[in-house]
């Protein structure tokens, strides 16, 4: 499914979530600061902050060609827009990780949805640490900065093995209640700190299957976060992925906030759908043009 499209499905979504969405377009230009140092010290974000990590996904058949999962996943985020001002480096002591854990149920060779979950961000002083052997990968070190509650909804298309198809698009949707956020963090362009709001996140990844993870990815991930006992996390064996059951993937991409408290005027709303359709008329002309 084309990136643009994924997009517009996941923005219809949210838009029809709840009453509030429905007046609350994507933020852009908001401010966010990797150090908690408030408004006047942070960076700009155009749009999006940029993520990539890897997951650990365990799927049960339930009959017939369904399934469920768990996934469980660590994410690493070292700049915004893709911009190269990385955090660690413009803001010492800025290093930004993730955790994620979601359930959800899926078709083999056909589509998966995610059910819920948590994804909480985390802010760590120490350089380097991410992909590292302390707490899950290095990812859930520091202060959690975050937390967001995984909506119903969103996903992908997977194999007939339920692997993501090869860069296959994966939609998140989230949301953060007031004080799930903290202070000093994050700001809409206005300078509100958006630790008072309730937030909607998005977050719209490329995945693809790790075929051979490393120890350490499978020892930290898999193992101790995720919980699995099977081959590699017990002495003498070896892990390989088995597809239908269990595989790693790695996945990098984008993730979104919108004001759900935000209301705009008309005319912005107004704008925000022609926005999209135009995106969407652009995504067909030019599948049209590729034929």
């Amino acid at each position: 499914m084309p990136f643009v499209k994924t997009f517009i499905c996941a923005a219809a979504f949210a838009l029809g979530t709840t009453g509030a969405a429905i007046a609350s377009p994507v933020l852009n230009n908001w401010v966010f600061n990797p150090t908690g140092g408030g408004f006047a010290g942070g960076q700009v974000i155009n749009e999006y902050l940029d993520i990539n990590g890897n997951a650990f996904i365990q799927l049960t058949r339930t009959g017939g060609n369904s399934f469920s999962f768990k996934e469980t996943a660590v994410f690493n985020s070292i700049q915004a827009d893709s911009n190269g001002r990385l955090f660690p480096l413009n803001y010492p002591g800025g290093n930004i990780t993730a955790t994620f854990e979601a359930t959800g149920n899926g078709v083999f060779g056909g589509a998966f949805s995610f059910g819920g979950g948590t994804i909480r961000m985390y802010q760590n002083p120490v350089n380097n640490q991410y992909a590292g052997t302390s707490g899950y990968y290095g990812a859930n070190l520091g202060e959690m900065i975050a937390e967001f509650n995984v909506l119903a909804g969103g996903g992908g298309l997977v194999d007939s093995n339920g692997s993501p198809t090869t860069n296959g698009q994966v939609s998140v949707f989230a949301q953060a209640a007031p004080g799930m956020l903290d202070a000093g963090y994050f700001f809409n362009k206005n300078g509100r700190d958006l630790s008072t709001e309730s937030i909607l996140s998005f977050a719209f990844t490329n995945a693809n299957t790790v075929g051979s993870p490393t120890r350490r990815l499978v020892s930290e991930v898999g193992c101790q976060f995720a919980g699995f006992t099977g081959p590699g996390c017990t002495t003498g064996t070896t892990y390989r992925n088995r597809p239908g059951e269990y595989f790693f993937i790695s996945s990098n991409g984008q993730f979104k906030l919108a004001e759900l408290n935000e209301v705009p005027e008309p005319g912005s709303i107004a704008l925000f759908g022609i926005a999209l359709l135009a995106a969407g008329a652009t995504a067909r002309k030019r599948k049209t043009l590729q034929k």
